[in-house]
């Protein structure tokens, strides 16, 4: 059971890493971002492309990961997406599930269908012995920069200029205007920031996961219930939500196999019925 709980914890906290972004810019811009898991699946083959082409190492990739993902995204935001701000939720999804599909069809193109390679650091591959188990290390990684990541994005939001600027749009866009922020260049940053994010939990599912083409639309699902569930414009809810689905999923599949992915549907519809506005509805960005 301990076991089953530390993989779903795991599992969870690359979920977070990936989706907190989206809940960052829908929360912030109100902008239906169904292509986000595209960022992370740039962020995952920059850094597969790096370590098996490359020889670079594991932690520099995953640098490269964030960039990469956060440059595509601000390219991307300056081109389509804020062209799109105050469009109809319509056109929105219409926009982004394009992106999806052509990414798709680009990186099956240049690196085929198949399952990337990718081989753990010595640093992080074997097991080590946490609280009487035997876990993985690289769960343990995860677990680590899960909770480094929100760590940080509490104390840069909450504690910062640059928090503070984005609170007070999340609150009142013309508002936040008028005394003189910047809000298209902040919805620049904001953006670029969620996807760089997405590049890094895109990277790191490399050990997990797995990547191929198709991880946008396989993963897309996931990531609405996280920020959904959890409240979109939050940074503690989706880590909440994003425990609870991971867990959750680990032990379905463990126990009732033959149910599948059923009972995240069940704990979603029960969640939304019970917490419409999410596990933590927005209040600023916390």
């Amino acid at each position: 059971m301990g076991i089953v709980i530390f993989d779903g914890v795991a599992y969870g906290m690359l979920l977070f890493l990936i989706g907190v972004g989206l809940s960052i810019t829908m929360g912030l811009m109100n902008f239906v971002n169904l292509a986000h898991g595209t960022f992370a699946m740039v962020g995952g083959y920059a850094a597969s492309v790096l370590m098996n082409h490359f020889g670079v190492g594991f932690f520099p990739s995953l640098a490269a990961a964030f960039v990469a993902a956060a440059l595509v995204g601000a390219v991307l935001e300056f081109c389509f997406y804020r062209r799109l701000y105050r469009a109809h939720p319509l056109d929105q999804v219409l926009l982004s599930i394009g992106i999806v599909f052509v990414s798709v069809a680009v990186f099956t193109y240049f690196f085929g269908p198949t399952l990337q390679a990718f081989q753990l650091p010595p640093l992080l591959d074997g097991r080590v012995s946490l609280l009487g188990l035997e876990v993985g290390r690289y769960r343990l990684f995860l677990i680590l920069c899960g909770v480094a990541v929100l760590a940080a994005l509490l104390g840069v939001l909450g504690k910062t200029r640059y928090g503070a600027m984005v609170r007070a749009a999340v609150d009142n866009q013309r508002v936040a205007g008028g005394t003189g922020i910047h809000v298209q260049r902040l919805f620049f940053l904001t953006f670029s920031l969620g996807c760089g994010l997405a590049g890094l939990g895109g990277a790191l599912s490399l050990g997990m996961l797995g990547l191929e083409p198709s991880f946008p639309l396989k993963y897309l699902v996931y990531f609405l219930i996280v920020v959904c569930v959890g409240g979109a414009g939050t940074i503690t809810g989706p880590f909440v939500a994003a425990l609870l689905v991971g867990i959750v999923d680990v032990a379905g599949k463990y126990y009732l196999p033959e149910a599948g992915a059923f009972l995240i549907y069940v704990v979603m519809i029960i969640m939304l019925l019970a917490r419409p506005n999410g596990i933590i509805p927005r209040k600023g960005l916390a």
